[in-house]
């Protein structure tokens, strides 16, 4: 069964979360995102535990998230522009995807046996937790495959209550959306997945055009498959009159939106506050699911700021699912 350790009444947290990860075995931690799924991304056994767990196809890499720039730049290399976007975002929501190290320690699991790797170094008791370790934690979002990714310990615990699973729980994640990634070139960079750091902020630390990725690459980072982040129910978006029954994602004062049919309604942001509605986004997915609706409407969300972001896994959790 799985276990939440509470880190604000458990001074040991600590010591307990390395004793596990020493032995190669997975811990969920919290960042300020998503809950992640964590292994010692330098052991081979440790990294194939988390796509055992979660279900996760082999060709879907990991982030290897760090606990100093330091230890980035022992794995990846990092030129005058990835440089730059670490000094300027880390710790915080930015994945950068550079070339990987010849002589770095990260399984090749970890990287889906690409050329690059995908690394970021997160706030909170993550980066503690991970510089105490010494090494690069692979942790991709604690849920099943494929899944609402989880932004409480209790998400977590419902989705592995199979297992024996640690948990730590620091309250609820303040972003609630998983990170902005990019990958880092010569000339530009290049968008892998939206996140709460946005193609203008980019933009405005590296002076390079922000671009879109060529499909013709195929998977480079997580968050790239078509269906993910969804719920057991069918989604239909971009709605302004909910079907008789349905459950109901409104965002706003929804003064455009007939809402009267729906069975029951859950607001992202009263106030139409885009940080807030990140922040609310799979917490409201998850609630509506565990209801039993077998259809959850969602009302147009501005595609401004985080708002593109929040389309993004919207649009894969309404995605046609094999």
């Amino acid at each position: 069964m799985a276990r939440i350790v509470d880190i604000s009444r458990e001074p040991d947290y600590m010591a307990q979360a390395l004793d596990v990860l020493a032995k190669g075995e997975c811990i969920a931690m919290p960042t300020e995102t998503v809950y992640g799924l964590a292994g010692d991304a330098t052991n081979g056994l440790a990294v194939a535990r988390i796509f055992e767990m979660k279900g996760r196809p082999r060709f879907n890499p990991l982030i290897a998230h760090v606990g100093s720039l330091s230890m980035a730049r022992r794995h990846g290399v990092f030129g005058e522009i990835a440089e730059k976007l670490a000094t300027a975002f880390w710790p915080g929501p930015l994945t950068l995807v550079v070339a990987k190290k010849p002589d770095g320690a990260i399984h090749d699991l970890a990287t889906a046996g690409l050329a690059t790797i995908a690394l970021r170094m997160p706030r909170g008791p993550a980066r503690e937790i991970i510089a105490e370790f010494d090494r690069p934690l692979a942790a991709p979002s604690a849920n099943r495959s494929g899944r609402v990714s989880p932004t409480t310990a209790r998400h977590v615990a419902e989705e592995f209550a199979d297992t024996d699973l640690m948990i730590l729980d620091n309250g609820p994640c303040r972003i609630g959306l998983e990170s902005t990634i990019v990958k880092v070139l010569p000339d530009s960079l290049v968008l892998l997945r939206p996140g709460a750091i946005t193609d203008s902020e980019l933009g405005a630390v590296t002076d390079l055009p922000v671009r879109r990725p060529d499909a013709m690459n195929g998977i480079e980072a997580p968050g790239m498959l078509a269906s993910h982040y969804a719920p057991n129910a069918k989604m239909r978006l971009n709605v302004t009159e909910c079907p008789q029954g349905a459950g109901l994602i409104a965002f706003g004062d929804g003064k455009e939106c007939e809402r009267q049919a729906a069975k029951d309604v859950v607001n992202l942001s009263d106030a139409g506050d885009l940080k807030e509605a990140a922040a609310n986004l799979y917490r409201h997915m998850k609630a509506l699911d565990a209801r039993g609706f077998d259809l959850i409407c969602v009302e147009p969300i501005p595609t401004t700021g985080i708002g593109a972001a929040i389309n993004d896994r919207l649009t894969r959790a309404a995605a046609p699912r094999e």
